[in-house]
């Protein structure tokens, strides 16, 4: 089976350089771009809709531009309840769970029975265009970083929140 690979485009602004006082006393704007060092806490994350994904779940992006040919890394903040419908990347996604717990697997096709559990630390790698699902039980934050451009396309278009 093909898929059709669609980047996701979000709102972001580009960082100007940082003086090192700004890298000091104030966080920098998102996304990073690569000036400088970053240094950021938890607080310091600008969270937002995500339109590749169905409400409520929000995304912070961290560094990169998503639909540039370029390094990313940004979280997910997953509420209890959460379903992730089977969707494939045009990229690699590498994923770390920040805190909560993520049920997620390889597949075509949702199973709760397949998935593996990954606590806080656990990492998955997937490659490009594989199939992969999960869940949540809790409140979830996932960071995920590669190189884009980055995209998400469900298996089923009737699982996409912006058909």
């Amino acid at each position: 089976m093909k898929y059709r690979m669609i980047a996701t485009v979000s709102a972001m602004t580009i960082l100007g350089s940082l003086s090192a006082a700004q890298a000091m006393d104030e966080p920098p704007d998102l996304p990073y771009r690569g000036e400088g060092h970053i240094m950021l806490n938890t607080d310091d994350l600008e969270w937002g809709d995500i339109a590749s994904m169905a409400a409520p779940a929000q995304i912070a992006v961290i560094e990169g531009v998503l639909s540039e040919n370029e390094p990313f890394t940004f979280r997910l903040n997953l509420p209890a309840g959460y379903r992730i419908e089977p969707h494939i990347h045009p990229e690699y996604e590498r994923v770390t769970v920040i805190s909560g717990t993520l049920h997620f697997a390889h597949g075509e096709e949702f199973d709760r029975e397949q998935t593996h559990t990954l606590e806080q630390g656990g990492v998955a790698i997937m490659a490009p265009g594989e199939p992969m699902f999960g869940y949540t039980e809790e409140d979830t934050v996932i960071q995920v970083h590669g190189t884009g451009p980055w995209g998400i396309e469900y298996i089923d278009p009737a699982d996409d929140p912006r058909n």
